[in-house]
């Protein structure tokens, strides 16, 4: 076992000159002394589509039926839209102030300190890693649902749909945390592109199982109660769920597109040629045209099939009963998706941390050594004490929060709400602006200020809906979390 520390390696290799010459091959490192990017922009796609085609997608048959065919389908496109928009500009933002020449910005704070400065830094970290944990609980809420469904599946075949088929969730969360302990060891996201491709997919695999189904039911013409304007007042819902559902269908519309989030960090795993920004972009097109597919199909299909009654998630929430072993393979698929998405969204929240202490204790041997260890079959690998405890201890809190929080579509809605604005519009926006010096009053400057108040707007009715879902949900909520039927 071989010890050596981590901060002076880096710090030595950043300032030798010869250190980085990339014309050197036998130089593995960039020009800013970090080790050699490879990702390329089907890995960045991959990356993408891990992040955004989620458990939300689940959930936008839900969301349809509370909007009707034209506002959800308007919104779903608008949103879909709205989100490569403003990829683009963030993509820019990555190296400051040349997009191309620029110094390198590994983090979204450091965009944001490159470019506003400022108390802006922090409201961007606030919201950025605010949204991360709550992801992270999210998902394991999500997946271990998931696997309850696959025993629910099972138990409704033997027994009928009416059989008591209750299971608790506990230890299948705590199965998806021990899962999680194990590959946070992964030391950083330019090693997770393996993962983030399986769980790509994993997606498209459940994505396109719950479309296969929905498709069945309206072929044989099992077709639910569809409208124009969605659910009905005074016969599926009263006029104030209908004003609240229909704006925590909109913030669940807009998770289904959060990855600006993680856009940054997503950036930084791309080797330099061609440019960063321009393998993110076509990345970022590739990614949300794809989802944009699904989540039409999805949603438009799952609308048609249960109408005003669409389940909150179609699969886990068991708008289908059969062919039981198929509802079991595509749950499993959601799980597996969410043990790489889980990871996607962790790993900022672990390097920031890391990096602080490196920074903060860089003679602590606690914090920066590692130590070289053979694996039977993996090989060398390095493993990192403060590494192993820190990101252990995150993952125990997630898993022991998501236990306690166990609410689904309300806690999306309101995720979603809460950082669609800042993160995938407002700063993208302002930043775009500094770095273009976009003249203020003129027209594009008009244009994208508005554009950003009209998002607050649609941000802040998302947060509210969601809240009063969440409410709900707390007023029906048994502290033995067991699901039923």
């Amino acid at each position: 076992m071989k010890s050596f520390n981590t901060e002076q390696h880096n710090h030595s290799t950043a300032e030798s000159g010869d250190a980085y010459n990339i014309t050197d091959p036998t130089k593995n490192v960039d020009e800013d002394g970090r080790e050699k990017r490879t990702g390329t922009w089907l890995t960045a796609s991959a990356h993408i589509i891990t992040a955004v085609i989620g458990s939300g997608v689940l959930s936008l048959a839900w969301a349809i039926a509370q909007l009707g065919w034209i506002a959800g389908t308007s919104i779903l496109l608008i949103f879909s839209f709205i989100t490569y928009f403003t990829s683009t500009m963030l993509a820019d933002c990555y190296r400051a102030p040349d997009p191309v020449t620029g110094k390198r910005n590994y983090t979204y704070m450091e965009v944001v300190q490159a470019y506003l400065g400022g108390r802006k830094v922090q409201l961007c970290g606030l919201a950025q890693y605010g949204n991360l944990i709550g992801i992270t609980v999210g998902y394991t809420i999500t997946a271990s649902i998931s696997l309850v469904a696959v025993g629910k599946a099972n138990c409704y075949h033997d027994k009928g749909k009416q059989a008591d088929c209750s299971v608790s969730s506990y230890p299948y969360m705590a199965l998806f945390g021990i899962i999680q302990v194990i590959l946070s060891q992964i030391p950083n996201f330019h090693k997770l592109s393996f993962l983030s491709i399986m769980a790509a997919v994993m997606s498209f695999t459940y994505a396109t199982i719950g479309i296969g189904l929905a498709i069945s039911y309206v072929a044989v013409g099992r077709v639910g109660k569809t409208s124009i304007t969605g659910t009905a007042v005074g016969v599926d819902v009263t006029a104030a769920q209908k004003i609240w559902r229909s704006f925590q269908a909109v913030g669940d519309i807009a998770f289904a597109y959060a990855y600006a989030t993680v856009l940054i960090e997503i950036q930084d795993t791309l080797r330099s040629s061609p440019a960063e920004n321009k393998a993110m972009k076509r990345a970022s097109l590739v990614g949300v045209s794809t989802t944009t597919f699904f989540y039409i199909l999805c949603g438009c299909m799952g609308y048609a099939a249960f109408g005003s009654a669409a389940p909150g998630d179609f699969l886990t929430d068991f708008g289908f009963f059969e062919p039981y072993w198929l509802i079991d393979f595509a749950n499993a698929c959601i799980a597996a998706h969410l043990i790489g998405a889980y990871q996607v969204f962790a790993q900022p929240i672990f390097q920031f941390v890391e990096k602080k202490c490196n920074r903060n204790y860089p003679d602590n041997k606690f914090i920066t050594a590692e130590y070289s260890v053979n694996v039977p079959v993996l090989g060398k690998f390095n493993i990192s004490l403060f590494r192993l405890v820190w990101r252990t201890a995150y993952v125990v809190v997630t898993t022991v929060v998501a236990m306690i929080f166990p609410f689904f579509n309300a806690i999306l809605g309101l995720i979603g709400a809460a950082s669609f604005w800042p993160l995938t519009v407002y700063f993208p926006v302002e930043m775009h602006i500094a770095q273009t010096k976009i003249k203020k009053y003129s027209a594009r400057w008009i244009a994208l200020k508005m554009m950003c108040y009209v998002c607050l707007i649609v941000s802040l009715l998302a947060a509210a809906g969601s809240i009063a879902g969440l409410i709900s949900s707390v007023k029906t909520y048994k502290p033995f979390r067991t699901v039923h039927a």
